[in-house]
């Protein structure tokens, strides 16, 4: 990689990402996969920083309509991330890049707490630094937190992978075959359309704060690093026209 665009940047990552295609909760192959990707961003010197999911081992929301208080519920998915995130920082440091965990909520055993200016200055210092326990508020998803963290560390681009789907369309590629791809969007655009590409709060959050994002597909090989590139990969969504 010659020419960078983006030196900081940070990667939402999805709890299926770490499921794969297989039906266990995480596919120890897929995870190495997205550990090879982000190391070779390392090794050309961007600063990566991580929000992970939980949506293969436990969605709150949903638990919550059969029964299970909400607040309760999304707590637990917030220890879910711990797992995923926990997982990825293994496969990372075993590639041999040094990676720091840290959480919105305590787990001190495992994890560092999140404290913006530690997580800076691992970013720095060239370590991978993943933020796990979402925000630590029920109510809010992983995709809020893939906001407000990138804003927190001054994130040059928030890169939200996705399994299989290239880009934002006008609807469900998987139902809708007429579906048409964005190539870019602004993010009122992305609002007013209500379009799927984050929850509305966390769109909000870049709007305000003019933080593009890149939606791409994560599955495909090289996509990673042609994004951070500037190469058009996926949908980008700023706040110009």
């Amino acid at each position: 990689m010659t020419e960078l665009k983006y030196h900081r940047v940070l990667l939402k990552l999805s709890g299926e990402a770490f499921a794969g295609s297989g039906s266990g909760i995480i596919d120890i192959p897929t995870v190495r996969g997205i550990a090879l990707q982000i190391k070779a961003l390392s090794q050309n010197g961007i600063q990566v920083a991580i929000v992970v999911g939980a949506g293969n081992i436990w969605r709150g929301a949903a638990v919550a309509k059969d029964g299970i208080d909400r607040v309760t519920a999304d707590y637990a998915g917030m220890l879910a991330t711990v797992i995923n995130a926990l997982a990825l920082q293994d496969m990372l440091e075993k590639e041999g890049v040094t990676t720091r965990t840290q959480s919105a909520i305590t787990v001190q055993q495992v994890a560092e707490p999140f404290i913006r200016r530690r997580a800076i200055r691992h970013l720095e210092k060239g370590r991978v630094v993943i933020f796990a326990g979402g925000t630590g508020n029920p109510y809010m998803t992983t995709d809020t937190a893939a906001a407000l963290r990138a804003i927190e560390i001054e994130a040059q681009v928030l890169l939200m992978a996705k399994n299989r789907v290239d880009g934002v369309y006008s609807a469900d590629p998987q139902k809708h075959r007429d579906a048409s791809r964005f190539d870019r969007l602004t993010h009122l655009e992305a609002l007013s359309k209500r379009l799927k590409v984050m929850d509305a709060t966390a769109l909000s959050l870049c709007l305000e704060n003019k933080l593009p994002i890149i939606v791409f597909d994560m599955t495909a090989p090289g996509n990673l690093k042609r994004a951070v590139g500037g190469e058009s990969v996926g949908t980008l969504i700023t706040s110009e026209a």
